[in-house]
């Protein structure tokens, strides 16, 4: 039976109808925009690296711009904010974090102690560029095309804006409004619900009101507003966490394309938030019904998913 649910934490709408996942399907599914040209093209790997704007962070050894990294940062070369000709309200910076000098090895194929290394450097750049003035820092990874990335090569976007966007706002308003942390009560709730997928230092589960099937949630119970001022321990149980994820993910769904998304607070000010990361495997894409209601539809049910993410076990 369809039910409609509010998820206090996003602030979306959304229908559960799992019945929707047994429809049939008789359209073909959409190739790739573009095959992986391979590493020989590839801007972002070793060897490569005057193809790319000069590198403002690295991990590794090796000469600045030259090969012998592990990870390495530098500005977007087709940035969404920033550059010279930007205008009024799209200042800003818009920096890409090469994750590995594999072309293939994607966050779930790194070791624990890489991705850690990973997140450590999204949390440096995140605050140099909250330090150098910006309003708001977001960081992401798109893999896969179906996610929006353009270049197969794993990596990460870091995005500066110089105003709050108003997804944030709306996130901060609901936060200041419920006079409790939502991050726990949305994990609360999926323990109720039996839809935790992992316990520990980094809490990981299907919220009872996730829009997109097998979307996980992943938090400390450290409350902290922004990711940038997290603790080491924090960030290397985070990555831990998300890498594992993927790689159920990559298991039980046959390796999809996916967003990593941290939601942070504001860089300046002192309002309640509690900075969390949404994994969202690219399975459907928005159809008519939620391009004009602004409603989501979601096929599969959240403790059914995180049933599966733990391999079957109970919650």
């Amino acid at each position: 039976m369809p039910e409609l649910r509010d998820d206090p934490l996003t602030g979306e709408l959304v229908l559960l109808a799992p019945s929707r996942a047994a429809r049939p399907h008789t359209t073909a599914r959409s190739g790739p925009v573009a095959a992986d040209a391979g590493p020989a093209s590839c801007p972002f790997c070793p060897g490569h690296e005057a193809q790319t704007p000069p590198e403002v962070a690295r991990v590794g050894g090796g000469a600045p711009d030259g090969p012998g990294w592990r990870l390495r940062a530098f500005p977007n070369l087709y940035p969404i904010v920033g550059g010279p000709d930007a205008g009024p309200g799209a200042t800003g910076a818009h920096e890409v974090v090469v994750v590995s000098p594999d072309h293939d090895a994607d966050l779930a194929q790194l070791s624990e102690a890489t991705a850690g290394e990973v997140f450590e450097l999204l949390r440096a750049r995140s605050r140099a560029l909250a330090a150098a003035g910006h309003a708001y820092v977001q960081v992401s990874v798109n893999h896969g095309r179906a996610a929006g990335a353009s270049i197969a090569h794993p990596h990460a976007q870091v995005l500066a804006l110089d105003f709050v966007p108003p997804a944030v706002t709306a996130a901060l308003a609901r936060f200041a409004a419920a006079g409790a942390d939502l991050v726990d009560a949305d994990h609360q709730g999926a323990q109720e619900c039996g839809a935790v997928v992992t316990s520990g230092d980094a809490r990981a589960w299907c919220s009872p009101a996730s829009s997109r099937p097998f979307e996980v949630r992943v938090a400390t119970p450290e409350r902290r507003a922004r990711f940038a001022d997290a603790g080491d321990a924090e960030v290397h149980a985070v990555a831990a966490t998300v890498r594992g994820v993927l790689g159920r993910l990559g298991e039980v769904l046959g390796q999809p394309a996916y967003n990593v998304v941290v939601y942070d607070a504001p860089a300046a000010g002192d309002r309640p938030y509690h900075w969390w990361v949404r994994v969202v495997p690219r399975l459907e894409v928005p159809a008519g019904f939620e391009l004009g209601t602004g409603l989501y539809v979601e096929s599969v049910d959240p403790p059914a998913a995180a049933e599966a993410l733990r391999g079957g076990r109970p919650g």
